[in-house]
């Protein structure tokens, strides 16, 4: 009888030290949800990846987007288009955007018929009771010099060029009587434009005052008759 306990007291013993050490390990060993979800050590806080494109535009509506629709732009052929070929344009109109972003990478192609003028904008506000727009603007124009395409333009705020390229650098990106793809890329102080991959702006914003986040809106200059053409709206949200 004394030995069935001392063999019973051994195996007790065993037992209870085998399962305290697996608790123990189990509680050692990260779960494989908590080694995804955290970043690596001393890499500090996760980082937050950007949203993929999406579209602005789809094509056939103006879903997304408010604007004199009635007489300044219409749909056609896909495409966003803002004037006529038929009347002199009265004043500077803007479709933009019912959402307003920040940091972000918008591509978009765009063309000008006629000796028109139009141009992007970008984290901007509506002028209260007013036509206008009040921001920065991706810039276009038509001219044999390649125009204002690829200049940063401050509208209606300080009124200004910002940043232009060089004339070489736009003349060899611009296809002036067709499609032009411009990419906006805004983040943080910094805006960088680009016309068909070619750069064609590097500016930071040196007055933090200026708002970094507002619509995105599409003009037409107020000038002779003419047309500005959009297609193919995406836009990449970066955090």
């Amino acid at each position: 009888m004394k030995s069935l306990q001392r063999h019973s007291a051994f195996w007790t013993a065993t037992l209870t030290v085998a399962f305290t050490t697996g608790l123990h390990a189990e509680a050692a060993a990260p779960s494989d949800a908590a080694t995804c979800d955290k970043a690596p050590a001393g890499a500090g806080t996760t980082v937050a990846k950007p949203r993929p494109p999406r579209p602005l535009f789809d094509g056939r509506t103006f879903t997304g987007w408010e604007g004199d629709t009635a007489n300044s732009f219409r749909i056609e052929d896909g495409a966003i288009v803002g004037g006529n070929l038929k009347a002199p344009i009265p004043h500077n109109e803007f479709l933009c955007t019912t959402q307003t972003y920040g940091n972000f990478i918008l591509r978009l192609e765009c063309k000008l018929v006629g000796p028109g003028n139009a141009g992007i904008q970008i984290r901007s506000q509506r002028v209260p009771n007013h036509h206008e727009v009040s921001g920065y603007q991706a810039d276009m124009s038509a001219g044999a010099d390649g125009g204002y395409w690829g200049c940063l333009y401050d509208e209606s705020r300080r009124n200004r060029m910002l940043a232009r390229p060089e004339r070489d650098v736009i003349k060899k990106a611009l296809k002036p009587d067709g499609w032009n793809l411009y990419e906006i890329r805004c983040e943080g102080l910094r805006i960088q434009l680009a016309i068909n991959g070619v750069q064609t702006v590097d500016y930071t914003e040196a007055d933090d005052k200026i708002p970094a986040t507002g619509i995105i809106g599409l003009q037409i200059h107020g000038g002779p008759p003419s047309e500005a053409w959009y297609r193919n709206i995406t836009i990449e949200e970066l955090p």
